[in-house]
C-alpha cells in the first residue's frame, strides 16, 4: 500500500498514546503525522441551566492530561499542536497549511460532538478523508451480540450476553515515527487563567488528589493492583466514602481517554493470572461493562438521553424550585448525608459512587426537581464527567432510564449503612478549623 503523505490525529476523548487506534492507524499509513487538540471555548461557557459547562476541577485535570499527552507524543517524534479555539477553525487552517490528506479521530455520537465534526467537515477541502474509530469501548460495537437498536433496556441482559459471546480485543501498539517527523511547535497549552479560572489549592480531604494524564493513570494501576493489592478487595471496599483506595478511581482518566478500558481489562487479567482471581477482580470488569452499557444506551437512543422524559418518555411532574436547587448544591438540605456529599463535590470536583446515587435520588425522588438540572451541575463539577455515564446514571435514579425497579433511596438508612460512625459527615460538615 502506498503511504499517504500527511495524516492528522485529532484528539478528542482519547488523550493517550497507548491503545490509541487513531494514532496507530495514522502512524501506519502516513509518512508524516501531526496531532492536534483544541480547547473548545464553548466547553467553558455557561449553559442554559446556569452552570459553566466545565468547571475549574476538570479544566485543571484536562490541562495536566494534554500536557502529558504532548510529552508522550514527542517521545514518538509526533508534535501535538494545541489551540484554544473552536476545532472547526483551527483544524481547517492546519489542514491547508500542512497539506493534510487524512484526519483520524475517535467517533463520538452525542449532539454537540456530532455538530463539531459536521462543522469541521464543512470547513476543510472536500478531498480530505475522515477515518473514525470506536476505541472508547471495552466491547467493540462490531463484537457485541446485539444490533445497536436492540440493545436491551436492562443491564443484566446486556452483560450476560456480552460475557458469553463477546471478546475484548487486544490493545493497539504504537510505534515511534522517524525523528524528522517532529517539527517545531510554537503552540501553547492554555493555563487555567486563559480558560477563565483562578488557580486553586487541592482540598486536603479529597478522595481524588491525583493529577491528569496517561502516565498518572498507569501509576494509579500500578499502585492499586500491584503495590497495595487493593484490587483483590475492591468489591468489599468500593462503597467507601473516605480516602484514595476504597475504589479504583480510574473514572477521570477513563472519561477523557487518557487510559482505555481495554488496558485496564488486560491488566486485571494479568493480575488474576499472577496474584488472585476473585469476586473483586471480576467486579472491576463488571463496572467496565456498566460503563460500556451506558455508551450503548446513548448510541441507541441518541438525544433522548437529554430529554426530560428520558429514554422511557415518562411524563412526570418535575419542578425547578431555585431555592431547593441552591440548597442541594450548597449542602444545606434536611439530609446531612446529602449535604456532606454535595460539599465534597463543591470543594473537590469528586464524589463517591454511593454518594452520587444518594444525592441524585434525593434531588429527583424527594425534591422532584428536574433531573436534567442535577445532571448539568454534575457535568460542570465532576472531574470524571462522561456524557454517557452521567446522563445514563441520572436517568436511572430519576426513573426515566434503565432501572427496572425505579427505586428511591432511603437516605437516613443509607447514611447509617455506609457512614455508621458519621466520619464522612463530620469530615465535610464541620467548619474547617484554621
Amino acid at each position: 500500500m502506498q503511504k499517504k503523505q500527511k495524516g492528522l490525529v485529532w484528539f478528542r476523548n482519547d488523550l493517550r498514546v497507548n491503545d490509541n487506534e487513531s494514532l496507530a492507524k495514522a502512524i501506519a499509513e502516513n509518512e508524516n503525522v501531526i496531532g492536534i487538540y483544541c480547547f473548545d471555548p464553548r466547553h467553558f461557557k455557561t449553559t442554559k441551566f446556569g452552570f459553566k459547562k466545565t468547571e475549574k476541577y476538570r479544566a485543571q485535570f484536562l490541562i495536566e492530561t494534554v500536557t502529558e499527552l504532548k510529552q508522550n507524543l514527542e517521545k514518538l517524534n509526533i508534535p501535538l499542536l494545541v489551540y484554544h479555539q473552536n476545532p472547526e477553525d483551527c483544524i481547517a487552517e492546519m489542514v491547508i497549511e500542512n497539506e493534510i490528506q487524512t484526519i483520524y479521530f475517535q467517533q463520538e455520537w452525542t449532539t454537540e460532538e456530532t455538530a463539531v465534526l459536521e462543522n469541521v467537515k464543512l470547513k476543510v477541502p472536500i478531498s480530505i478523508e475522515f477515518k473514525p474509530t470506536f476505541n472508547q469501548f471495552l466491547y467493540h460495537p462490531e463484537d457485541v451480540p446485539f444490533e445497536i437498536e436492540f440493545i436491551p433496556n436492562v443491564f443484566t441482559q446486556f452483560r450476560t450476553k456480552c460475557e458469553k459471546y463477546s471478546k475484548v480485543r487486544t490493545e493497539f501498539v504504537v510505534q515511534a515515527m522517524p525523528k524528522e517527523n517532529l517539527e517545531a511547535n510554537k503552540t501553547q497549552i492554555p493555563t487555567l487563567k486563559d480558560l477563565g479560572f483562578t488557580a486553586f489549592d487541592i482540598d486536603s480531604r479529597t478522595a481524588f488528589p491525583f493529577k491528569g494524564g496517561e502516565n498518572e493513570a498507569l501509576k494509579r494501576i500500578e499502585h492499586y493492583f500491584w503495590e497495595t493489592n487493593k484490587l483483590g478487595v475492591y468489591k468489599l471496599t468500593r462503597n467507601g466514602l473516605i480516602g484514595t483506595d476504597f475504589s479504583s478511581k480510574f473514572s477521570p482518566w477513563l472519561a477523557n481517554g487518557s487510559i482505555s478500558a481495554k488496558t485496564i481489562y488486560w491488566e486485571i487479567i494479568n493480575y488474576e493470572q499472577q496474584v488472585q482471581k476473585n469476586d473483586s477482580t471480576y467486579w472491576l470488569v463488571f463496572e467496565l461493562i456498566w460503563r460500556d452499557y451506558f455508551k450503548y444506551i446513548s448510541l441507541k437512543n441518541g438525544s433522548s438521553i437529554f430529554k426530560i422524559g428520558g429514554i422511557l418518555d415518562k411524563d412526570y411532574e418535575w419542578k425547578s424550585n431555585q431555592n431547593q436547587i441552591k440548597s442541594w448544591i450548597n449542602g444545606t438540605t434536611a439530609e446531612p448525608f446529602v449535604n456532606a456529599n454535595m460539599i465534597e463535590l463543591q470543594q473537590t470536583g469528586w464524589m463517591s459512587n454511593r454518594g452520587r446515587q444518594n444525592v441524585g435520588s434525593y434531588f429527583a425522588k424527594n425534591l422532584h426537581l428536574d433531573w436534567r438540572i442535577g445532571a448539568a451541575y454534575f457535568e460542570s463539577m465532576l472531574i470524571d464527567y462522561d456524557v454517557h455515564s452521567n446522563y445514563g446514571n441520572w436517568m436511572y435514579v430519576a426513573g426515566v432510564g434503565n432501572d427496572p425497579r425505579d427505586r428511591k433511596f432511603n437516605i437516613p438508612l443509607q447514611a447509617s449503612n455506609y457512614d455508621g460512625e458519621s466520619k464522612f459527615r463530620k469530615l465535610w460538615l464541620q467548619q474547617q478549623l484554621f
